[in-house]
């Protein structure tokens, strides 16, 4: 008998430094109050510190409730904080898409319930001739759609959500996170995505001065 797989979702972004980390320990949050064992994974990471650690990886961690080998929640990590290609060519370790697959496959055949983290937006080149699309056409999970609220949001909204809806994916909601508290009248593009992204909005997170993935979850209607 084929073992049931966990529920996962894929949380990707319209930018880079949006706040999809902190957006995913808060569903990871959400997500513990209904189940014993939840995960949360960066298959891409780039960029570590001096210890070797990436910040995002270390707090996807910490909001998890099950431990994984690295290989499973963390399966590229790449020192160098560039784009992944770039990265990935500097450390001379191709990214192998089935290799994440595959270790996506493990963790939701171990876990309740699975939040994966896409790096950077969500056509970031992954390689020459791959990007963060190509994975979620593979990874064929519902996706979360993380909106840094700035100058520019609009555009890179409706063409990531146009992206997603190419690749035959579901965009199963977004969440609007005020990353620049000097952005003039933010409620005006809050309305306009919430007309125009074929997906419920899930919440709307404020400036925070600091991630605080309690305080974001405080913000989330979701119900999954």
């Amino acid at each position: 008998m084929t073992q049931a797989l966990a529920p996962a979702w894929l949380v990707a972004g319209t930018d880079t430094e949006i706040g999809k980390t902190l957006v995913s320990c808060a569903l990871l949050g959400l997500l513990a109050r209904r189940h014993a064992r939840v995960v949360g994974a960066k298959p891409v990471s780039a960029g570590n510190d001096p210890q070797g650690i990436n910040e995002d990886v270390a707090q996807l961690r910490a909001a998890s409730t099950l431990a994984v080998p690295p290989e499973l929640d963390n399966t590229y990590a790449l020192p160098l904080p560039m784009s992944p290609h770039a990265a990935a060519g500097r450390a001379s370790t191709p990214i192998d898409l089935q290799r994440i697959v595959d270790a996506v496959q493990r963790l939701r055949g171990q876990a309740d319930a699975v939040i994966v983290e896409g790096v950077g937006g969500f056509l970031v080149p992954l390689s020459m001739l791959e990007d963060g699309g190509d994975l979620a056409r593979r990874l064929r999970l519902p996706v979360i759609l993380v909106v840094g609220l700035r100058l520019g949001c609009l555009n890179h909204s409706l063409l990531t959500q146009e992206a997603i809806a190419a690749r035959g994916l579901t965009l199963a909601g977004w969440v609007g996170n005020h990353v620049d508290p000097r952005m003039l009248q933010p409620q005006d593009s809050i309305d306009l995505l919430r007309a125009r992204l074929r997906a419920p909005c899930l919440g709307i997170i404020p400036h925070l001065p600091r991630p605080d993935a309690a305080a974001a979850a405080a913000c989330l209607q979701w119900s999954p």
